[in-house]
């Protein structure tokens, strides 16, 4: 979805500002806050399903967008993270009053996310987007538990410690590795080489200035060994 921050207002792009700011700064309990500084107008949370509720122990990724009208016209609000929810269509769309008829300007978006999470908890079937799950909730809690239950534990528990259902941090996650021929890893400063010790790091005495003087004053006495044996 395009965004919208050319389309709105610099009035109502600052108000948005300075709500995301503090939704972010101190967010409503159990939702975690994403805001993107490239878009203001699409808001990424994290949703940790509420205790009680087959969504227990999933944490469910959303967003909010906000079109060209707002505030006049509410946000669309969309789960990210697969959901069996009587109120949630199969593409993710949430169909709670608060988004629709309810909506007034002066509700702002932290109510938003509040009527969301609680919704959660009172699913309402008599607006139900998933047929299937209104219907279970109406005449098979039992069953509509166990399918809302394994659906969380697929989709909204799959990392350890639950952390799958909202975008990472940074420093969560395994970190890029240095490349194995970084110039600051290989590179070795080499001084000058002790008298004895061989250039070369082995343990063979080598030819040149790197070689072992010992060495060189042995084969010294050798040759003259053999020429005084010459003489006689």
């Amino acid at each position: 979805m395009n965004s919208n921050v050319e389309n709105l207002p610099p009035r109502v792009l600052r108000l948005v500002y300075k709500e995301v700011t503090a939704l972010a700064a101190d967010p409503p309990e159990g939702i975690k806050i994403y805001p993107s500084e490239e878009d203001i107008t699409e808001l990424h949370t994290a949703i940790e399903g509420p205790e009680g509720t087959p969504f227990a122990g999933g944490v469910f990724r959303m967003r909010l967008v906000l079109g060209k009208d707002f505030p006049a016209a509410p946000p669309k609000g969309y789960f990210l993270t697969k959901i069996f929810h009587p109120n949630v269509g199969h593409k993710g769309e949430i169909c709670v009053n608060v988004l629709k008829r309810d909506w007034r300007a002066e509700l702002g978006l932290r109510h938003v996310l509040l009527t969301i999470k609680c919704l959660l908890i009172h699913p309402n079937p008599e607006s139900a987007l998933n047929e299937e799950a209104g219907r279970l909730l109406l005449e098979d809690y039992a069953e509509y538990a166990s399918r809302a239950r394994l659906l969380t534990e697929i989709h909204a528990m799959g990392a350890p410690g639950g952390t799958s259902g909202g975008p990472q941090e940074p420093g969560e996650g395994p970190q890029p590795k240095k490349h194995a021929g970084d110039p600051n890893k290989r590179a070795v400063v080499m001084g000058p080489v002790p008298v004895g010790a061989s250039s070369n790091g082995g343990g063979g005495g080598g030819s040149g200035s790197g070689s072992n003087p010992n060495a060189n004053a042995v084969g010294k006495k050798k040759t003259d060994k053999k020429r005084a044996l010459r003489r006689l």
